[in-house]
């Protein structure tokens, strides 16, 4: 979810053919209502089961709290405290999971926890376990810490891919961070994963879901999916309670759908949508989180590689990450305001910059470092006196119907099942996905076929398995026009699934844009014909990495848009409406001035 945008018409684009496809075929088994993460992961795994299923998003995939995320593929070692144990023995198992099948995407992180103290906070972790209420702030000292990572080495221990944790004694953590706080007592190092491409990894999540549906017989395949398409209401007027009314958010067309079973995977927004259905909810009470991301080097030096993982003065859990020449610095975690656009803010910004100079006191941040700023809500449920932090970040599913009125009834018409998903997290997304299809299963009276547990993910079929292996992927893949640093980009950006856009490149005369050497034409009109873009700033931030690292120019924008206006069918007003359009975006909400060139 998130912001959208009217701006001129693309009727003619490759992006509308998905339109079509639900506008052609107005029904399905399933509609699921919600493209980040979680709704994708039910779109695939239901699709693969044979189920006729669709999909929209009312803005682009992956664009509300899916792509606001830490970034992190984690087990939850703090979830413990709140004696959340089967999440974390499923973020766990998922965490193992995910780094075989997305292994393009979800790498090993290695993190260290400094340690300011010994025993301190054992008298009151009983009362936070207890309570889930924070208190006066207590650090949590080594004693807690060694505890509660025996207990995460022991959930890892079925079917483990990372090492076990570390202690290190204050000589020798320093000697491997010499820019931690020299009044660190110990170091505890352990292993999560992080997934660098959120956005990619969900687009290869849908894709999987669209080609498992293809060869059905049915027109459009029985798994479709569109951006850019909100429910707007209930449509009283076809009688069914299935049907919703859709609007295509790029033209405004609306247009009326049914399904048996509709699920809400709409994140923070689930009261509204089911609000916008006519059955008023109050199940979400989301928290927002923010981050910043720095062009620090000397950060990213001191981080040594390793993600910096540890507790705030006021008690929060808080990270420094460093992501390629970049480093990543959040989070927060206070009450969100739905009404309100979610932004980093200045007194946020000022807390990062507090937290870095905890754990790294002779390092100075400035805000002309920051290159990129984000914030989404996290979709919790509604926690009334329970603080922020000890909200639980478990899921679960609620179940309402619609009836059927009128002359439906008298029809026969059956009554509409409505799924909510409250809650869920980037980790356990495919375990998530695979209980959720499990419930539409058995509504519409259907067996599982297939378990997604061992399905490699997109470009994560064949994936080289070592260093080595990449460099020989690369080597073989090389081609006249095509070098190492480029074929190494493309399997970055792409995975294994870079073979098609290498084919696609070398069927068409091509060149470099001017203003990157990470792209050219030939896969920016690969990216319009095969990913659903609905406007130029979907490039920057969910397609490439280019917003995120700072390198948006306005050389950029007039030529990305100059590109996607051949492809997209945009005349020159409505190519010059994208640029602005990306320009607000970016510095409404990432913080990001970027003057272009058109006047």
């Amino acid at each position: 979810m998130g912001y959208t945008s009217n701006s001129g018409s693309a009727a003619e684009s490759p992006l509308r053919t998905s339109v079509s496809a639900l506008r052609e075929r107005p029904k399905a088994q399933v509609l699921i209502i919600g493209g980040g993460i979680n709704g994708v992961g039910t779109f695939r795994d239901l699709a693969l089961q044979g189920v006729d299923v669709a999909l929209v998003e009312r803005g682009d995939y992956c664009q509300g709290a899916s792509g606001a995320s830490s970034h992190m593929i984690h087990g939850g070692i703090r979830y413990l405290e709140n004696g959340e144990f089967r999440l974390v023995q499923e973020s766990v198992v998922e965490r193992n999971r995910l780094l075989k099948i997305a292994p393009h995407y979800v790498k090993p992180l290695q993190t260290t926890i400094p340690i300011f103290s010994t025993f301190s906070g054992i008298l009151s972790a009983p009362t936070r376990f207890l309570t889930h209420k924070q208190g006066k702030p207590k650090e949590r000292g080594a004693f807690l810490i060694k505890l509660g990572l025996g207990m995460y080495d022991f959930f890892s221990r079925d079917g483990g891919s990372v090492p076990r944790h570390q202690f290190r004694g204050r000589e020798r953590a320093l000697a491997e961070l010499p820019r931690l706080h020299p009044g660190i007592k110990y170091a505890a190092t352990y292993f999560d994963a992080s997934v660098h491409n959120p956005e990619r990894l969900t687009l290869d999540v849908l894709q999987d879901g669209e080609k498992a549906g293809i060869g059905s017989g049915l027109p459009g395949g029985s798994a479709r999916a569109s951006n850019y398409v909100s429910l707007v209401s209930t449509d009283t007027a076809a009688g069914s309670a299935g049907a919703v009314v859709l609007r295509d958010e790029l033209t405004g067309e609306e247009f009326s759908f049914q399904a048996d079973v509709i699920v809400n995977t709409t994140g923070a927004w689930v009261d509204l949508t089911n609000e916008a259905m006519g059955a008023a909810s109050r199940f979400m009470g989301g928290t927002k989180g923010s981050h910043i991301v720095l062009d620090h080097p000397e950060l990213l030096a001191a981080c040594g590689g390793r993600e910096i993982f540890f507790e705030h003065t006021d008690g929060r859990i808080v990270l420094i990450y460093p992501m390629g020449d970049r480093v990543l610095v959040g989070t927060t975690d206070v009450e969100a305001d739905m009404a309100q656009d979610a932004v980093c803010t200045e007194a946020e910004i000022d807390y990062f910059f507090d937290l870095v100079g905890h754990v790294f006191p002779s390092i100075t941040v400035e805000r002309s470092q920051i290159v990129y700023s984000f914030a989404g809500v996290r979709p919790l449920p509604r926690h009334d006196d329970t603080q922020p932090g000890f909200v639980s970040r478990d899921y679960r599913i609620e179940r309402s119907t619609r009836e059927a009125s009128g002359a439906a009834v008298a029809q026969g018409g059956k009554a509409a099942v409505v799924l909510s998903l409250i809650g869920g997290k980037w980790t356990t997304f495919r375990a998530l996905a695979e209980h959720l299809s499990n419930d539409v299963l058995r509504e519409l009276g259907m067996e599982r076929k297939i378990s997604t547990a061992k399905l490699a993910i997109g470009g994560g079929l064949g994936f080289p398995d070592s260093e080595d292996g990449i460099q020989d992927w690369v080597k073989k893949h090389m081609a006249p026009g095509l070098g190492a640093d480029r074929v190494s980009g493309l399997l970055t950006r792409y995975g294994t699934r870079a073979e098609d856009v290498i084919a696609y490149l070398k069927a068409g005369e091509d060149r470099k844009l001017r203003s990157t050497n990470e792209l050219s034409v030939r896969e920016l009109e690969f990216m319009a014909a095969k990913e659903q873009i609905g406007h130029l700033v979907d490039v920057l931030i969910r397609r490439t990495s280019l917003a995120f690292r700072g390198l948006v120019t306005g050389e950029l924008l007039n030529e990305i848009a100059e590109v996607l206006a051949v492809r997209l069918g945009w005349d020159a007003a409505k190519r010059e409406a994208e640029i602005h359009h990306a320009q607000e975006v970016l510095l409404r909400f990432h913080g990001v001035t970027v003057h272009s060139l058109v006047a």
